[in-house]
């Protein structure tokens, strides 16, 4: 399948009720982040809808301009030479960063990718150099590498450092980087601001109210009733929702929120949405802050336990493409919530450059899309294409996909989402990669102890990844695998990919 960049030059189409953006919506946002901004930066807060996208499509860039040479430092004296291939910084350490590492280290344009800090499984894989003693805290350490190692682009993977506004200095310093600026940011850091951008600017959404006093926020919910959505408006490592059955839960998640703080500021105040009813999906979107490329939609599997039962979690699974996502179902996807967000973006004074990961509910009522969420971060886009995006040349572009299915499996420490034991021992992990050339084990929170054995060091540790003709297949294959692991103290989900086999099965009945 070709894809094309749809362009957003031209009229802005209002929300009723609302003129031209004077009031910026950008201006005033201050992030609400959930924990210290190096927390936020660690393997636990990984996508793995990215690593099965990272993983499976293989993607074929067409360039109406002739590649271009790009200035080079070399690294003895840091004066610059033109050559065809770059060295790539990835910013990160989790599964995330591992999909993007493995990718990017097999594009054309990249010479040499390096990886801060990295984990234990991106370094023995070598699909990277780990540089685990960069401070990516201090953008002043992040650029000074960058000058001294010669680094022709930066990638940023998690949202803790967006939204914290690396992305900014970098620019600034003249480094070609892939990521929003920390105003474009918000449309992550802060559920409160996307709910607002998407009223001024007609976005489907669910209806909402915010609230910072838990008091009135009880009194909303016993208005509304139940099913009801509770959500932190900051960074809560895919934790900070709650779809509330009963009135009771809600009222649960209030407390835990507001008054207990258990997510520090990111629950200082809190948005509560409607309960929709439907099927979720994940859409990508590449932006250039004028030009939008779709990429794939997935399917994500947030609740811990099988038949998704449990409390949400950062996903336990998702496999790509998702078939409720038709090609219909896209382009009305692109036009009435992707470019209506890029266009609104711009308007406010916050262009938006990165990858748009758009969360949706596709309504069973109607079967149209509504937005239920925005991440600032992607899946799997070769190293040429981000920097186009960088230089905002999308509209020259053009990408062609695998037509395989990927699927990720996620294993995790028993305990997850909750607390739970750290520091247990990992094995077989070479032997469940050579289940199938198909598979790919991605890292998310591994280390090595002090004997040399890989450990798990956080809540979602291992993204156990395949791809095949047909989701059937890539199913056995990531299970396979997954069986191969021996790490008694972790566990994992045994239906990903469910809605998918059923839809399969029905259609073939």
């Amino acid at each position: 399948m070709a894809c094309a960049a749809y362009s957003i030059r031209g009229h802005l189409k209002l929300a009723a009720g609302h003129g031209l953006a004077s009031n910026h919506l950008c201006g005033g946002w201050k992030p609400s982040a959930s924990c210290p901004v190096s927390r936020a930066w660690s393997g636990n807060v990984s996508s793995n809808a990215v690593q099965h996208v990272a993983r499976h499509y293989h993607l074929t860039v067409r360039n109406s301009e002739r590649w271009r040479s790009i200035p080079k430092a070399s690294p003895e004296d840091g004066t610059a030479v033109a050559e065809g291939r770059m060295t790539v910084l990835v910013i990160g350490g989790g599964g995330r960063e591992h999909a993007l590492c493995y990718a990017l280290t097999r594009s054309p344009s990249c010479d040499t990718v390096l990886c801060a800090p990295g984990n234990a499984g991106i370094a023995q894989s070598r699909d990277a150099v780990c540089i685990s003693d960069l401070d990516i805290s201090s953008s002043d350490a992040v650029i000074s590498f960058c000058r001294k190692r010669g680094v022709g682009m930066v990638v940023v993977g998690p949202e803790g450092p967006l939204v914290a506004g690396l992305a900014n200095d970098l620019v600034k310093a003249g480094i070609p980087t892939f990521g929003p600026s920390s105003e474009a940011a918000a449309l992550e850091g802060s559920k409160d601001f996307m709910k607002r951008l998407c009223d001024k600017y007609n976005i489907p959404t669910a209806q909402y109210r915010t609230f910072t006093d838990p008091a009135k926020a009880k009194e909303y919910i016993k208005d509304q009733g139940a099913p009801i959505v509770v959500k932190a408006d900051g960074l809560a490592a895919g934790k900070g929702v709650v779809v509330a059955m009963t009135l009771d839960e809600a009222f649960e998640a209030i407390d835990s929120m507001m008054v207990d703080e258990s997510f520090g500021s990111a629950g200082s105040r809190v948005v509560i949405e409607e309960y929709l009813e439907g099927e979720e999906a994940s859409f990508f979107a590449l932006v250039d802050g004028e030009n939008a490329l779709p990429l794939e939609s997935a399917q994500d599997h947030k609740r811990v336990g099988d038949g998704d039962t449990g409390p949400n979690t950062g996903g336990m699974g998702a496999y790509s493409p998702a078939p409720i996502v038709t090609e219909e179902l896209k382009s009305v996807i692109m036009e009435t919530i992707i470019i209506p967000t890029v266009k609104g973006m711009a308007a406010e004074g916050c262009k938006f450059v990165g990858v748009l990961y758009a969360g949706l509910m596709i309504e069973k009522k109607s079967g149209l899309p509504k937005l239920i969420e925005y991440n600032v971060r992607f899946g799997d886009p070769e190293c040429q294409v981000l920097l186009s995006a960088c230089r905002g040349e999308l509209g020259k572009v053009s990408l062609t996909w695998s037509p395989e299915i990927a699927m990720v499996v996620v294993m995790a420490s028993e305990g997850y989402p909750g607390s739970y034991k750290k520091g247990t021992v990992i094995k077989n992990i070479d032997k469940a990669e050579q289940v199938s050339p198909a598979v790919k084990i991605f890292h998310a929170g591994t280390a090595l102890d002090g004997d040399g054995n890989l450990v798990a060091v956080g809540g979602r540790v291992l993204g156990v990844t395949a791809k095949g003709k047909d989701i059937e297949e890539a199913r056995f294959r990531a299970y396979d695998a997954v069986d191969v692991v021996d790490w008694p103290e972790g566990f994992f989900r045994r239906d990903i990919g469910w809605r998918a086999l059923k839809q399969e099965q029905t259609a073939n009945y």
